[in-house]
């Protein structure tokens, strides 16, 4: 299987080591490394090159974070763009910040949400601009925002990683062929097993958007890239696949998403 969506560069050096080591044990062909801003997406392209072929590097900003200043940000954009001629798999993470907004508010604070939305206008002409699909961090409503900019651009390949959201976000996003991902939490969060029963298995990923910790038969276990077996398997049963075929359908999907 391939883990859709994971943070490896997150880990501590000698916890990604050992994972990556039992892949060929595990049934794990590759991961989508996603990337937080221009650091991390260096220490993603050192992991990409330490595992070709294993570890598939995205590099991008992800929202829940300041606003980049401009010099940062164009060092970035620069930066992504020289990399379109080497093997890396999309732009992301980007997106925008639900959470961070909600807390901010909690706290009685103003959110200003504009630059996150054109720093995400730039990310994404950047994505078309170097023919890469997108990964996408865009929940509940922030989805129907993502899906105009997406719409703008003309893009079709968007991957919505752990994606929660209204129905008229599920549907325009059935629509436009947009994939989502699945993390642990199908396994005991009844919302994500509904939005599981509902949207078409040919548009479905399995992630584990590791290092972050799941609850459940997962609680204080260190996040795994191999989880995504559990994944499949409880999607499958909501299906009614068996789990190899479960497997199988998830790792296609991924396969073609990414164009791997």
């Amino acid at each position: 299987m391939i883990d859709a969506h994971v943070h490896l560069e997150q880990y501590e050096p000698e916890i990604s080591e050992q994972m990556l080591s039992e892949f060929p044990n595990l049934g794990i062909e590759a991961l989508i490394a996603v990337s937080m801003n221009l650091d991390s997406c260096v220490r993603t392209q050192k992991l990409a090159a330490t595992y070709p072929g294993v570890v598939r590097p995205a590099y991008g900003f992800h929202p829940e974070q300041p606003i980049p200043q401009k010099a940062e940000l164009s060092s970035l954009l620069e930066w992504i763009e020289r990399q379109a001629r080497e093997d890396f798999i999309a732009v992301g993470e980007i997106g925008l910040p639900y959470y961070s907004r909600a807390e901010a508010l909690e706290r009685g604070e103003a959110f200003d949400m504009e630059p996150y939305i054109q720093l995400l206008d730039q990310l994404l002409e950047l994505a078309v601009r170097i023919d890469k699909p997108v990964v996408l961090h865009a929940v509940y409503e922030d989805a129907l925002i993502a899906c105009d900019l997406l719409e703008k651009h003309g893009i079709k390949r968007a991957h919505f990683h752990w994606f929660k959201g209204p129905e008229e976000a599920i549907a325009r996003m059935i629509k436009n062929g947009y994939y989502i991902s699945f993390t642990p939490d199908i396994l005991y969060e009844t919302e994500i097993q509904e939005l599981a029963r509902r949207y078409p298995p040919e548009l479905v990923m399995a992630e584990t958007d590791g290092p972050w910790p799941f609850e459940g038969p997962f609680a204080g276990r260190v996040t795994h890239p191999s989880m995504i077996s559990d994944v499949a398997a409880a999607w499958g049963v909501l299906h009614g696949y068996t789990s190899s075929q479960a497997e199988e359908i998830l790792t296609a999907n991924t396969k073609r998403f990414y164009s791997l």
